[in-house]
Formats: C-alpha cells, structure tokens, sequence
C-alpha cells in the first residue's frame, strides 16, 4: 500500500498543492514553517480522522477559508482507490471513495492505514493517561475499523451520562431510570472496549520487546526489557479477556460508585478513567527513564505497531515527521535500517543531511508554500 499522488484545498498553509509520489522511501526538505509537516499530516488525518498536533478541525483549514479538502490516490496490489475528505469546521465532515460519498465518514477509516512517528509522541511515555489511551485506541481502529463505532458509541453515551450527573448534582429527585439505562449503555460499550484493547496489547508485546531491543541495542542489559500493562479502573484479573465478564464488572461498579458519581456529578468508572503502564527494566518509564530511552521507548511503540498492521495485512504508510534531528548518527542509520523495506516511508526533515542516505530516495524541496521534485 502507498499513496501515488497527494492533493490539497485549503489545508493547513496550503491554497492548493498537488505532488506525485512512488513507493519507497520520499523525503520533504524545508526550513521550519515551510509547510512539509501540513503534507504528511494530511496523509496521516486521511487514514486516522485524527492529527498527531491538535485535536479540533479549525487549525487544519487554511485561516479565511471555510472548508478544507484532502485527496489522495491510494494503490493497494493492482488497484487504486481515491480517497477524498471534505472538512468543514463545526459542521460534519464529508467522505468519499472513488467519487461515491459515504454514509458516515468514518468509514473511511482504515482504507489507508499509516504509522507516524514525530517528536510529539514522547507524550506516549511522559504524558498523560489520555495520550496512551489514545494511541491504543486509534491503532485499535485501523487495525479493526468498526471499532471507531464502538469508540464514537462510547464517547456518546460517556457524555450524555456526564450531562445527567451534573444536572442531578446536589438533588435528591434524581432521574434513576434514566441513570440505570446510560449506565447499562456505559457498560455494554465500554466493556467491548476494554476487552479489545487488552487484547491488541496481548498482539502489541511481542513486537514491542524485539522493536525495544534494536532500538536501544546500546543500553544495559537489564534496562532493555520494555512491558506496557493495562491498568483498568475495575482491578480486573490480569488474564481477564471475556467481553461479557467485562461487562458484569463495570456494571457492579457502577452500581458500587453510583453515589460517589452523584455527589461529584461525573462518571468514576469506565475505560475512559483507564491507563496502559509502561515499564523499563523494573521501574515505570514515566518519571525515571531518561531521555534517550523515553524516545526510544515511543519510537519502539510506533515500530510495533508497524510490523502489527504489517502481520494482519499490507504494510502501512510510513511516517517519519522531524525526527531525525533529535537522533545522533548512530541512532538514525538504525532507525533507516529498521524500516528501510517498508513499502512507503515518508520523510521530513529540515535539513538533507539528517536524513540517512538510505532513505532519501526520492526529495521533495518545500519553501514559501512550493513543493518542488529535487
């Protein structure tokens, strides 16, 4: 799978930009602000509905415009697909595969499938809770793309009960049968939750050791050993999986916490109060692994979930977004060697010499909103 062409309206920095691209590896060369970040984040937005630098979709349309459109030509074996996307700030977004419109545009999730690495996912290690949680999640649902109902089921039902709890704050004549019915929708979607993201991490371990390993093949032995365990709310078994077993505990909880939530007027329990704990040698990473290992530790996480898309299906795009510059040469020419065989990698860098000889290939130059062929 790679993107053979790439065209944007109105999209971050960019009035209109239209580049051909071919498999293997690409890199974007620019200064800072020349726009070679808005490029692959289109790319990576298109498969994922979610950018990797803010969390609305305001900052990706271009200021005084009122819609941004993102298309791209996706070959996968012998075909091709277009993919187009038509975002429009507070109002819904507009999908379409080879010109047919879909009913909902997140089913355009997971037709093109990407992997990114950029300089923001040392919020996967030293970051919130949320940050981890949302990493699982969005590689839940390229991975299994009806997942992204479950998530948008769950999100709904998590504020429409929030909503109910706040308004029944502090009364005494509180609407239970209405409660009973968001906290039963809460478990159900919530318990689905839990069970698939306890089992992609199952899938997601073996690849994590071995992408720890090559990655910081220079750290002591007893400080290359990496585990990421689910820390669920309910203190559930460690080897507790069964989606319905899930649910029978979030709904005793529920139940258990159901005052404490009135008093507080919020939900206590549930996947969304949920963390993934990330271990190096015997002590967390977050708080006490250094720097180096922290970006080891988040590049490692991406690889893995590179080579897991990779073992269910095509290789995904590969995105490798201002990394390099962060990395000594020892660091890069591994990185390079590591993912060199990718079917598509996509770089960006500000400076060519950052980029490993290995992955240059074909360069884009981006300045003053250009992108030109080198």
């Amino acid at each position: 799978m790679y993107v053979s062409r790439l065209t944007l309206h109105d999209f971050r920095s960019y009035t209109s930009v239209e580049i051909d691209l071919d498999a293997g590896a690409t890199a974007f060369i620019g200064s800072n602000g020349q726009g070679k970040t808005n490029l692959v984040e289109a790319i990576d937005y298109l498969s994922r509905l979610d950018s990797h630098r803010v969390s609305g979709d305001a900052p990706l349309v271009r200021a005084g415009a009122e819609r941004a459109v993102v298309r791209a030509d996706v070959v996968r074996g012998s075909r091709t697909a277009l993919l187009e996307l038509e975002i429009t700030p507070g109002k819904s977004n507009r999908a379409r595969v080879n010109r047919a419109a879909l009913t909902r545009t997140r089913d355009i999730v997971g037709v093109l499938r990407t992997v990114m690495f950029s300089p923001e996912d040392l919020a996967l290690v030293k970051g919130d809770p949320s940050d981890r949680r949302r990493f699982l999640d969005s590689l839940l649902v390229l991975r299994t793309p009806r997942l992204a109902g479950v998530r948008a089921d769950y999100d709904r039902v998590l504020k429409q009960r929030n909503t109910l709890l706040k308004s029944a704050r502090g009364r005494r004549n509180v609407e239970i049968a209405t409660l009973d019915i968001w906290s039963e929708n809460l478990a159900r979607t919530g318990a689905e939750l839990v069970s698939q993201r306890l089992r992609l991490l199952d899938a997601l371990a073996p690849h994590l050791i071995e992408a720890y390993v090559r990655v910081a093949a220079d750290s002591a032995p007893d400080r290359r050993n990496v585990t990421a365990t689910y820390r669920s709310s309910l203190d559930l078994p460690p080897e507790l999986r069964d989606q319905d077993a899930i649910e029978e505990a979030l709904t005793e909880q529920i139940s258990r916490r159901r005052q404490d939530e009135m008093d507080r007027g919020i939900s206590l329990v549930g996947p969304h109060r949920d963390e993934v704990t990330l271990m190096i040698g015997d002590l967390p990473a977050k708080g006490y692994a250094s720097h180096g290992e922290s970006w080891s530790l988040a590049l490692a996480l991406r690889l893995a979930s590179f080579e897991l898309l990779r073992e269910d299906d095509d290789d995904p795009v590969l995105i490798l977004d201002d990394v390099f510059a962060e990395l000594d040469q020892g660091r890069r020419q591994q990185l390079a060697e590591l993912v060199g065989d990718a079917e598509q990698v996509l770089v960006t860098a500000a400076v060519a010499d950052d980029v490993p000889a290995a992955l240059k290939g074909h360069r884009f130059n981006v300045a003053a909103g250009e992108v030109v062929r080198d």
